[in-house]
C-alpha cells in the first residue's frame, strides 16, 4: 500500500471509530429516539426502553450530553424538574443512522432466509 493510501486508511479507521464511540453500544440511539420521540423525563425514557436500567439510562444521558446530542435543562419549579432534549446537531445522526436501519433491515432477512 502507497503511504499516501495508508494515510487515508488510518484516518477512515479513525472517523468510524469516533463515530462508534459517540453512538455505538446497546443504548445510545434507543435513547436518542425515545428522546426525540418525546420523552423529556428520565422516567419517561426509562420506562420507554425495555430492559435499560437507572444507572445505565443516567450513563448514557450524561454521555450524550457531553457530545453535544442531547440537551438536559432544569426547569426551576417546585418541584425541580429536569427535562432531556435532541440537539439541532443530534438530528443529523439521521445521515448514519437511516442507512444502518436499511441495512439492519435487509440483513434480517437475510439471516431469516438462512434458516
Amino acid at each position: 500500500m502507497m503511504p499516501q493510501d495508508e494515510k487515508r486508511f488510518q484516518e477512515k479507521i479513525r472517523a468510524i471509530q469516533d463515530t462508534m464511540f459517540v453512538i455505538g453500544g446497546k443504548w445510545k440511539i434507543p435513547v436518542i429516539l425515545s428522546v426525540y420521540r418525546g420523552n423529556r423525563r428520565f422516567n419517561d425514557i426509562l420506562a420507554s426502553i425495555p430492559k435499560i436500567t437507572n444507572r445505565v439510562l443516567s450513563k448514557e444521558l450524561k454521555h450524550l450530553e457531553e457530545n453535544l446530542l442531547i440537551s438536559r435543562t432544569i426547569v426551576s419549579k417546585y418541584p425541580v424538574r429536569i427535562e432531556y432534549t435532541v440537539t439541532d446537531y443530534c438530528l443529523s445522526i439521521d445521515k448514519v443512522a437511516k442507512p444502518m436501519e436499511e441495512w439492519g433491515k435487509g440483513h434480517k432477512k437475510k439471516i431469516s432466509k438462512q434458516s
